[in-house]
């Protein structure tokens, strides 16, 4: 099988990225032939703000481009992961021109809202969920905190569904929950298109014994990642156990500040892959305490492939992977008090947590390894082919 992969990459590389190039080289590893049309943000910074709008919309320049591959070499697939901002949905309408099917993963929700976080002012925000003009993200300026901008992304979001672009010009769906899966019908995404294929990890880290002691946290240090809560919960503790936070983001003062108060918190910035494998191994618990929709949760798929489990807050796709009692503990998103008492009780019922160990490795190898990921992706690529002949 030959499949032409799309994707926009940001300028800082991250699970989105990791997600999609893991795919395609699980792909290139069973025999397909993956090829990929790639542009990268760092162009926006030497283009027009007027053209990065009108190319958010339209890209002339990818429409070309797609069509001259596609009669170039015959593909099966196109598979778009991400298209925003400078490929935009013209590859669609290219793909289908040569008869081409289009397979689409919804690694954000930019095709319902202007920022794709559904988050805004540190909380929850669903203001544009279902209206066909998302006109809140604009008033409130929510892509890039620019009216301007935002203008941009709405203008996109609505020329589209005026055309039925959503609709009618991509085959299959891919979403990485059924959480996120519900919340596209919501946006009027139609419901018979929308499959659900989790992310995965590859290789294969091996399971970690836990013996380090400490809790440990991963991602960017952003607002709707929770790190507040994080904080808030360690200058709760009545005992204060080592944590130990990697990554880096916007709120990395406040984590410094934070480990000049707290001497148990230690923050190691950003790390190699396999460092935070190792980190994963031997900590007692990962901690997750977003406060938005995660799409998904990779790192927490991560950890229970070294066989740790999370504790969670209670909301999005991330409630939906973490099983309470059973592959870690659940809190309510936002309270750093009720993520102390979740704390407090895993570290003092080793016994209940050793359990929750194995049972986190069994769900990763149940669900998340490249073997079953695969079966996944080509039942999904199957179903597209087969409908294309059926309507032949």
């Amino acid at each position: 099988m030959r499949i032409l992969s799309v994707h926009n990459r940001y300028q800082i590389r991250g699970g989105e990225d990791e997600s999609r190039q893991s795919e395609e080289n699980l792909l290139r590893e069973m025999g397909h032939q993956v090829e990929v049309y790639e542009e990268h943000n760092d162009r926006i910074s030497t283009m027009n703000p007027l053209h990065v709008a009108s190319k958010t919309i339209w890209s002339q320049e990818s429409h070309h481009i797609i069509k001259k591959r596609l009669q170039e070499k015959t593909h099966d697939i196109i598979h778009v992961q991400n298209f925003f901002p400078l490929i935009s949905p013209s590859v669609y309408y290219a793909a289908k021109e040569k008869g081409v099917r289009v397979v689409q993963t919804l690694r954000n929700y930019r095709l319902l809202c202007p920022n794709a976080l559904f988050f805004r002012d540190g909380k929850v925000c669903e203001d544009c969920l279902g209206k066909f003009v998302p006109l809140p993200g604009v008033m409130h300026g929510c892509y890039r905190e620019s009216r301007v901008a935002s203008t941009a992304v709405a203008s996109m979001i609505t020329v589209h569904r005026t055309l039925r672009t959503w609709v009618d010009m991509v085959d299959i769906y891919i979403a990485l929950t059924e959480f996120a899966r519900q919340k596209f019908i919501q946006g009027g995404l139609p419901a018979e298109k929308i499959v659900v294929k989790p992310n995965f990890v590859n290789p294969d880290p091996g399971v970690g014994i836990g013996s380090g002691g400490y809790a440990l946290f991963v991602g960017r240090l952003s607002v709707e990642k929770g790190l507040d809560t994080l904080l808030g919960a360690w200058e709760k503790l009545s005992e204060k156990m080592p944590l130990k936070i990697v990554g880096e983001g916007p709120l990395a003062a406040q984590v410094e500040s934070a480990v000049e108060r707290l001497p148990s918190v230690e923050w190691l910035g950003r790390r190699p892959m396999s460092e935070v494998h190792e980190l994963m191994g031997q900590a007692k618990f990962l901690i997750f305490p977003s406060k938005w929709y995660e799409t998904f949760g990779r790192v927490a798929v991560e950890a229970f492939a070294k066989g740790t489990p999370v504790i969670a807050a209670d909301i999005g796709a991330i409630a939906e992977l973490v099983d309470d009692g059973f592959t870690g503990l659940k809190f309510q998103p936002g309270d750093s008090g009720d993520l102390a008492s979740k704390v407090e009780w895993a570290a003092s019922h080793p016994q209940q947590l050793a359990q929750m160990r194995l049972n986190a490795r069994a769900e990763f190898e149940a669900k998340y390894t490249a073997k079953k990921n695969y079966s996944r992706l080509m039942e999904i690529y199957d179903q597209v082919q087969s409908a294309a002949i059926n309507r032949g």
